[in-house]
């Protein structure tokens, strides 16, 4: 067994036993806590939670991979990314955590849509249940690629069998996130989000001050222009990655983190942490990818088209030798990340579904029992689902950029100008939020197919102006909110409710 294979399992062996801890622990408790840890997480546990559920392989693969492919212009991504989530913490969280609490205690989005407008009718709370399983679907999908990539890697004798290491990576999510519910998700983010930042940050800071760099690519210009100034890229560029940081206010797996703390002053020391947390993440990734372009190893990963595997080629080769178990660490902060994610998605997918189609639907008078039971049974066809898509052999499948961009886009697009308004517009009404999420979703996916490669233009960008314009349209087209709906939209703003 080589060293890192022993770091993996390790690694592997503690995720699994916190699942187990919280699945034994959460014995008799009902749907709250296991789909929303009834409401009890501290500010630590939160903010890394949402940020490492946030960022996925993607940050350690997808994100420096891209930077050294397509260039620069990629950086403003991170920029995006960076500027959304300070704004979603010191805007949306707190405010969030109120609003779901005043809404009849809502345990997940699309619930807090509803009982936001005081409504029986069970039309948003389907529409968003169905959203949440197609593109939390190809999220996980992607969350599933990183891994298997990884662990390709690390034991190279599953490059024959491709299907076993995606296997493999699949079942070990699978087992903790279906024993142990939101706390076991929670516990293990927050673990694997500082093993991400220890790793992101140890391998720029080992390649300057250990690691013989070839700086001339530093100096080198085309056209008069550096290479390397993010400012020299296209508009498109500029906007699309500004674009990214819209995503947050709509991004379920993330803003259910607000609705779990146990008040919203909780929040205010999270917010602290999780900016801190995505600024020096983000920064590390884009000095590894920068640096990288000085190390000749990664030029070659270029050439063959295999840029995602940048942060894995510099890890085996800086701590090679005896440092081989420190190298598998570090490989398992991409398993991190990606697991941080998938779990995360599938929670909130099969919270989703039985929170909002099955219950309130099919089986009214489920217990709470059932209930948990059909939530895991959820967990199960979400993660086989994407388990198909992530093993085909569609040139989308095959990149984690592409799958990210994706369900990245169709969240922000159908959730995040609804979700703004609902906390910040008392005139918003429930018609208005189905329009909001239905025109945003379908923008995005119509621009995603037929203009963003004519464009240039990322589809997040015009499916969120889409989305706030439906929804603020119908709404001023549709008559008032009850006075109980204001009252209820009062309440939230007070300070009656910590």
């Amino acid at each position: 067994m080589t060293p890192q294979i022993a770091a993996f399992i390790v690694y592997f062996a503690a995720v699994l036993a916190i699942g187990l801890v919280f699945f034994f622990k959460s014995k008799g408790t009902g749907e709250k806590d296991y789909f929303l840890g009834g409401r009890s997480m501290g500010p630590w546990v939160t903010a890394l939670s949402a940020q490492a559920s946030d960022m996925s392989g993607w940050l350690l693969m997808g994100f420096p991979g891209s930077i050294l492919a397509f260039g620069m212009g990629q950086v403003w991504i991170g920029i995006g990314l960076a500027l959304g989530t300070a704004a979603n913490w010191i805007f949306i969280a707190r405010r969030l955590r109120k609003f779901s609490q005043a809404a009849n205690d809502s345990i997940t989005v699309p619930q807090y849509l509803s009982n936001r407008f005081l409504t029986t009718s069970p039309a948003l709370q389907i529409i968003c249940a169905v959203v949440f399983l197609i593109f939390f679907t190809i999220y996980v999908a992607s969350s599933f690629v990183a891994g298997q990539k990884v662990f390709i890697q690390v034991v190279p004798q599953l490059e024959s069998n491709p299907n076993l290491a995606l296997l493999i990576f699949a079942a070990i999510i699978i087992v903790y996130t279906f024993l142990g519910g939101f706390k076991a998700v929670c516990w293990t983010d927050f673990f694997q989000g500082l093993m991400m930042l220890a790793a992101l940050l140890a391998v720029p800071l080992v390649l300057v001050f250990v690691k013989d760099l070839d700086y001339s690519v530093f100096e080198a210009v085309e056209g008069g222009v550096n290479p390397l100034n993010p400012f020299a890229a296209s508009w498109q560029d500029i906007a699309s990655g500004l674009a990214w940081g819209l995503g947050y206010f709509g991004m379920p797996h993330i803003i259910v983190r607000f609705m779990s703390t146990k008040n919203s002053k909780v929040l205010k020391k999270s917010a602290t942490i999780g900016i801190i947390w995505v600024v020096l993440s983000l920064g590390a990734a884009i000095a590894m990818a920068i640096l990288g372009r000085g190390y000749a190893p990664t030029q070659a990963l270029v050439d063959a088209g295999q840029q995602e595997l940048v942060f894995v080629t510099l890890v085996q080769d800086i701590f090679s030798g005896p440092w081989a178990f420190v190298a598998g660490l570090l490989l398992s902060a991409i398993v991190a990340a990606a697991m941080s994610t998938a779990d995360s998605q599938l929670l909130v997918a099969s919270s989703s579904f039985t929170s909002d189609i099955y219950k309130p639907i099919f089986r009214k008078k489920a217990s709470d029992k059932e209930v948990l039971w059909v939530g895991r049974i959820v967990v199960l066809v979400i993660a086989v689902v994407a388990y198909f898509i992530a093993s085909s052999k569609s040139e989308g499948a095959a990149t984690i950029m592409t799958l990210v961009d994706n369900a990245w886009g169709g969240f922000g697009s159908a959730f995040g100008p609804v979700i703004i308004l609902s906390l910040f517009w008392k005139r918003f009404t429930y018609k208005g939020a189905i329009a909001g999420v239905v025109g945003g979703a379908v923008v995005d996916v119509l621009w995603m197919n037929f203009l963003t490669e004519s464009t240039g233009i990322y589809e997040l960008l015009p499916g969120f102006i889409a989305g706030f314009l439906f929804a603020v349209v119908v709404s001023l087209i549709d008559k008032k909110p009850s006075k109980e709906v204001e009252a209820l939209y009062d309440l939230a703003v007070s300070s009656e409710i910590e």
